[in-house]
């Protein structure tokens, strides 16, 4: 009879066991999409990253055998509970064979461990925050997910909710096709318009001289903007400056619009190029020369991904975000797109799910948040939408 033991992960080839799982586990998936090895060490605290300098983790490793079949980590944002006035914990970069003992014993080994810290309340997955990866994917198996969307085996939703976890949001991902453009674009181009002149409003793409400060603006108003979503907590300063790092060399200028008033910025769109294909011909690997195949000849690559438009809360609900959109999509045909994901939408943010419905967006892929312990009877709980103007 085979033995299963869960273990908290402590040694370096436990941390190299924990890390490489998922390798095994989705060997033969063509969906599946490694992640950038580096980032993910990082985001795992296996190397410094500046979200830890707030929250705790503890990965665990399940073995079958002395052989990995299962991994989950357990962690603590400190500034999630400061800002919710809560003591929830949250699970994690989640893996498993498709066996209920597997998920269980992971789920109550990390139970245990926040028990410790007297934490009922867990919520997941997110990898490590809402603010990076995050979500299980329920639908939408049939084709890989775009750049920094989450991929998990199908029957990890049964696992989770067997495991004693409920529903706490839904999210979405839309899709769109350049020849959609033509039953809306000359109503956009007309609404654009009547915003830009109504509020003297002007839109431009960043600024390639000022690349540093104009990402720093970029987060700050994606910070400033979000303060009433469902589960947002902001970014510290050093998890912007790493963001920042992190996406000079992939954004793509042209493919972001930023919105100001009398010179003030107040408000952004960014998205990013789908680099998905090519982190996956490079199994994942940045170094010595990944890093050249992924960033070469970026004209190449014809889907984006819009990741964020962000208004600040005074200027929301003006249409400002008609207006970005506008600026944006002349320069996304020059460059050649031709399919957009709109990704994720909560299923609570009601204005951007309605005006990409009206739009003629299709929905994809679906995604979960999940809740376990106590009913969240926080501000947390009150699919707040007000702040997202698309």
């Amino acid at each position: 009879m085979s033995h299963l033991e869960i273990i908290p992960v402590s040694t370096r080839r436990e941390r190299k066991l924990f890390f490489n799982f998922p390798w095994q586990l989705y060997r033969g998936d063509a969906n599946w999409i490694p992640p950038l090895r580096i980032v993910q060490k990082e985001l795992l605290n296996y190397r410094r990253h500046p979200f830890y300098d707030d929250a705790e983790i503890q990965t665990f490793l399940a073995l079958r055998d002395g052989q990995p079949c299962g991994r989950l980590a357990a962690i603590v944002n400190h500034a999630h509970n400061r800002w919710y006035k809560e003591n929830r914990g949250f699970f994690g970069f989640f893996e498993s064979e498709d066996d209920q003992q597997i998920a269980d014993g992971l789920f109550d080994a990390a139970r245990e461990w926040f028990a410790e810290r007297d934490i009922e309340a867990i919520r997941g997955p997110v990898n490590p925050s809402l603010n990076y990866e995050c979500g299980l994917l329920i639908d939408g198996f049939d084709e890989p997910p775009w750049f920094m969307m989450t991929y998990n085996k199908p029957y990890y939703g049964r696992l989770i909710e067997n495991s004693g976890f409920r529903t706490a949001q839904n999210m979405f991902a839309f899709w769109g096709h350049v020849d959609m453009l033509e039953q809306f674009s000359s109503r956009l181009h007309s609404l654009s318009h009547t915003v830009l002149d109504r509020f003297n409003l002007k839109c431009r793409k960043m600024d390639v001289k000022n690349f540093d400060a104009e990402i720093a603006t970029f987060l700050d108003i994606y910070n400033k903007s979000l303060v009433s979503t469902w589960g947002f907590v902001p970014m510290s300063d050093g998890e912007v400056r790493k963001q920042a790092a992190g996406m000079k060399h992939m954004i793509v200028p042209d493919l972001t619009t930023m919105a100001e008033i009398d010179g003030k910025p107040i408000g952004t769109m960014f998205g990013l190029l789908d680099y998905n294909p090519r982190i996956k011909a490079m199994d994942g690997r940045l170094f010595p020369f990944g890093f050249l195949k992924l960033l070469r000849n970026r004209k190449g690559l014809k889907r984006f991904r819009l990741i964020s438009t962000n208004v600040l809360p005074e200027y929301q609900s003006w249409g400002i975000g008609i207006a970005l959109v506008s600026r944006l999509v002349p320069d996304a045909l020059k460059w050649g797109i031709d399919e957009a994901e709109f990704s994720w939408v909560l299923e609570s943010n009601n204005l951007s799910y309605k005006t990409l419905k009206k739009s003629g967006a299709k929905i994809t892929k679906q995604y979960r948040i999940y809740d376990y312990g106590p009913p969240d009877t926080t501000a947390n709980a009150k699919y707040m939408s007000q702040n997202t103007d698309s």
